[in-house]
């Protein structure tokens, strides 16, 4: 009789000890499947206006929609600035997921995205999809989120009214990232906080109507919040804490609670001191090993964009027309942190 049949018996009549010696066998070990690591980054990337003359009413907007349209250099130089540092990030690679406030429009969008991608050989690592919802909320500026993953565009939204608050999803195998990219209300314009902390309190609801139905919504919170991470807006209206055993209790973890602004983790120099307003929050499902995950102890604020002969080495801010210092990135620091995805 063939080989094969005597194979067969064997393993009918074997059961399950054949089948369990087979398992622990070193040739049949299962290997784990790898984890995969993106970058993370928020970036405020100051009064960035597209190639079109749109009749902006807002004082502050005017005065860049009208330079962008009719001064395409000083725009393509805006575009090379921002696409060089964000390129510089992740091994030469940019951000895997890129959020940035400050934005005119989808177009504006659209525009450093192209910038990106021209730096990029690899086609493969082209950034392919621009979340975003054009709004006029005093400014005609808003949020958008710019990536090389998978999104789930039609989730794409905009919460409150005339608020700078962008929900987008990311996707990566069946593990839904959900980002929140905010730009809170001036400090020039809401010397009281209560805008602020209208802010706080909308995107906190939109949290617990996350987690009433999913526990283990996997959310990320980030923006220029124009508040510290110990200010009231932060810690008792977003209820943002710095200690991961609260956070695991249904709270919000903000990585930024425990680092000083005077430190090297300042992201805005305004009033003579440093200011820690760009910050990246997590909901407990980004806190453990299933889907989503963030190595928190990878949080930095992306300090190097200072003009080499400034002694406070400040943020390079890329300024106005009339300007006539040599022009650098933003006015602020952009935030990075890596996330995991476990398959």
């Amino acid at each position: 009789m063939p080989r094969n049949f005597w194979r067969i018996l064997l393993i009918v009549l074997g059961g399950g000890a054949f089948l369990t010696a087979a398992c622990n066998s070193e040739t049949e070990t299962a290997v784990p499947a790898q984890e995969h690591t993106y970058l993370f980054c928020f970036w405020n990337v100051e009064n960035l206006f597209d190639d079109h003359y749109d009749g902006r009413e807002n004082k502050a907007d005017k005065e860049y929609d009208r330079w962008f349209a009719d001064d395409p250099r000083a725009l393509h130089l805006k575009l090379e600035h921002l696409s060089e540092a964000l390129i510089a990030l992740n091994q030469g690679r940019g951000p895997d997921i890129l959020a940035v406030a400050e934005v005119e429009s989808v177009r504006a969008a659209e525009l450093l995205r192209d910038a990106l991608n021209h730096r990029l050989a690899d086609p493969s690592l082209h950034y392919t999809d621009v979340l975003m919802k054009n709004l006029s909320a005093g400014r005609h500026i808003a949020p958008a989120i710019l990536t090389r993953l998978p999104v789930q565009r039609d989730r794409t939204r905009l919460h409150g009214s005339r608020l700078r608050i962008l929900e987008g999803h990311v996707k990566v195998g069946r593990h839904d990232l959900v980002v929140i990219a905010s730009h809170w209300t001036s400090r020039l314009t809401d010397k009281e906080g209560t805008g602020r902390a209208k802010y706080g309190d909308q995107i906190y609801g939109l949290f617990r109507g996350m987690h009433k139905s999913n526990p283990f919504v996997e959310l990320l919170i980030c923006g220029d919040f124009n508040d510290g991470p110990l200010d009231r807006s932060v810690t008792d209206h977003l209820h943002a804490t710095g200690r991961s055993e609260e956070a695991r209790n249904g709270s919000l973890l903000n990585l930024f609670a425990d680092k000083d602004a005077q430190l090297g983790f300042g992201t805005h120099f305004f009033g003579g001191r440093w200011h820690l307003f760009d910050q990246i929050v997590v909901s407990p499902g980004l806190l453990d090993d299933l889907g989503w995950s963030c190595k928190t102890e990878s949080v930095r604020t992306v300090n190097t964009l200072y003009n080499p002969h400034d002694r406070h080495q400040r943020p390079w801010r890329f300024g106005n027309e009339h300007d006539k210092a040599p022009r650098g990135y933003s006015d602020h620091f952009p935030v990075t942190v890596q996330l995991r995805v476990f398959p």
